[in-house]
């Protein structure tokens, strides 16, 4: 039996999807803290469990029957590490052979601050006796792309990054190599730095938005602190703000570049290209 963590939400909805292409769906669990947003994969023969990372009594019956967990990484920022301990601490409990984590790219070393609690759970997970995956992802395609209209409306990308080279991947990339990890298609055991194959700076992504969208679009560099600022003047909470401009500012220092190609083995096929991404959240 395989469960997935966090199915119901956009990352965990494709691992889901990718897994039902390989295996039966009897053989997958949706766990996930509010069964009523999977009704449609009850509807194909997928068990949907009630989980939620604050409710620690209830883990450990959750996975029942489970041999391969992917615990995909909470959104609770500043609360995860506490959180992720009560499920790899489930895990141990039950009957789960292989966990596989949703970590962070180059986690041992980054300078992203969100790090740390990807580096406290890894730890965790290394101390738990069990056999472990860590899928170390880089920062995903549909970050950017999901304001490509605002910033086509306004002309303007704007961030910190510099001229630094992020390698991102499609949610459905990252998820199809969490699906291969957990079928054993793929080797186990081990920490994966997972990034797309053709990296890019913000000055490559507002390029593409212009050609795509046939109006002119410029990348506008700010310092760390102007970028808080400004992303607090829309509306974004002060700690969300500074989190983002900081992680905006590490990638200025490459810490969301990788060109191992250790993504597009996994998964057998090249990763989602900048160029259709933007098409696609355009279309």
């Amino acid at each position: 039996m395989y469960a997935v963590t966090g199915a119901s939400g956009q990352l965990g909805r494709h691992v889901v999807e990718a897994l039902l292409s390989q295996i039966e769906p009897s053989r997958i669990i949706a766990l996930v803290r509010d069964p009523s947003k999977v009704a449609d994969f009850v509807a194909r023969g997928v068990t949907v469990r009630t989980f939620d990372y604050n409710a620690p009594e209830g883990l450990t019956p959750a996975l029942a029957g489970v041999q391969r967990l992917l615990l995909i990484s909470s959104n609770d920022m500043g609360q995860r590490e506490r959180q992720h301990r009560a499920v790899i601490d489930a895990a141990k409990s039950t009957a789960v052979e292989l966990i596989a984590y949703t970590s962070i790219l180059h986690a041992d070393d980054s300078p992203i601050a969100l790090a740390a609690e990807h580096r406290a759970t890894e730890t965790a997970i290394r101390e738990s006796g069990l056999r472990y995956a860590l899928l170390r992802n880089s920062w995903y395609l549909e970050n950017y792309t999901a304001s490509a209209p605002l910033e086509i409306q306004h002309g303007a990308v704007v961030g910190a990054t510099g001229e630094g080279r992020i390698s991102a991947a499609s949610r459905a990339d990252y998820a199809a190599a969490a699906a291969a990890v957990l079928t054993g298609s793929a080797e186990q055991d081990g920490t994966y730095e997972l990034a797309g194959d053709s990296a890019f700076t913000l000055a490559d992504y507002a390029a593409i938005l212009a050609k795509v969208s046939g109006k002119p679009v410029l990348y506008k560099y700010l310092s760390q602190e102007a970028f808080s600022a400004m992303l607090a003047s829309v509306g974004l909470p002060g700690p969300v703000a500074s989190m983002v401009a900081q992680a905006s500012a590490a990638a200025a220092e490459e810490a969301l570049f990788d060109d191992s190609g250790t993504l597009r083995s996994l998964i057998g096929r090249p990763t989602t290209s900048l160029s259709r991404a933007v098409a696609d959240a355009l279309r």
